[in-house]
C-alpha cells in the first residue's frame, strides 16, 4: 500500500473523530440545557411560594437565569462562571460583576462557536431578557464595540443597571480569537 492510501485513511480517521467529538459536545450541552431549564423552573414555582431565593445562601452551582434575544433566537440558560467547563455548556456570569437585580453592570459571557455565534447578527434596540427566580429584567442593545481581551472598561461598574455580553471576535476565526465583540444594553 503506497504511502498516499495510508495518510488517505489516517486523515478519514481523523475527520470522523472530529465529527463524533463535536457531535458528543453539542450533545452533552443540550442535555445539561434541559436540566438546568428544570430547576429553573423550579426555581420560578418555589418563587411563588416563598420569598425569592437569596443568591448568597442557595446553591452556587444552580442556574442564574435563562438569557433570550427573541430576534436572534437565542435562549441559554446562565450559569455562575466563566471557565471553559461552564462556557461549554451555557453562558456564564463572570464572578466579578453584579447580579442582574442588584442593579450596576452585569457581564455574561459565552463562546463564539456555540450559544453567542448569533451575536453577529445583533442591532442596536434589541431586545434582550433575563428571567431568573427575582424575576424578569429586560434590556434593550444601546451598542456593540469590538476590543482587545486586555480592555477590561467594558466591565466598569455602572450606576444605572445594565448587561453586557461578550465573545471572541471575529466570529468565524478559526481558533483562539484575537478580540473580543461586546453587547452594551441598558435595562428598560
Amino acid at each position: 500500500m503506497t504511502a498516499w492510501r495510508w495518510l488517505e485513511r489516517v486523515l478519514w480517521i481523523l475527520g470522523i473523530a472530529c465529527l463524533g467529538w463535536a457531535g458528543a459536545t453539542w450533545a452533552e450541552a443540550s442535555r445539561f440545557q434541559r436540566q438546568q431549564s428544570r430547576v429553573l423552573e423550579e426555581q420560578s414555582i418555589a418563587l411563588h411560594v416563598a420569598s425569592a431565593p437569596d443568591r448568597d445562601t442557595t446553591d452556587p452551582s444552580a442556574p442564574i437565569g435563562r438569557l433570550d434575544i427573541p430576534r436572534l433566537g437565542v435562549s441559554v440558560v446562565v450559569m455562575p462562571g466563566d471557565d471553559d467547563v461552564t462556557l461549554s455548556k451555557a453562558v456564564g456570569h463572570l464572578p466579578d460583576t453584579p447580579l442582574p437585580w442588584t442593579g450596576g453592570n452585569t457581564a455574561l459571557a459565552g463562546h463564539r462557536d456555540t450559544f453567542f455565534r448569533p451575536l453577529e447578527r445583533v442591532k442596536p434596540g434589541d431586545e434582550i431578557y433575563l428571567d431568573t427566580a427575582r424575576g424578569r429584567f429586560q434590556y434593550r442593545v444601546s451598542r456593540t464595540v469590538v476590543v482587545e481581551p486586555e480592555e477590561l472598561w467594558v466591565l466598569d461598574s455602572s450606576m444605572n443597571p445594565t448587561l453586557t455580553l461578550i465573545t471572541c471576535y471575529p466570529f468565524k476565526y478559526v481558533g483562539p480569537a484575537p478580540k473580543r465583540f461586546v453587547v452594551l444594553a441598558d435595562r428598560v
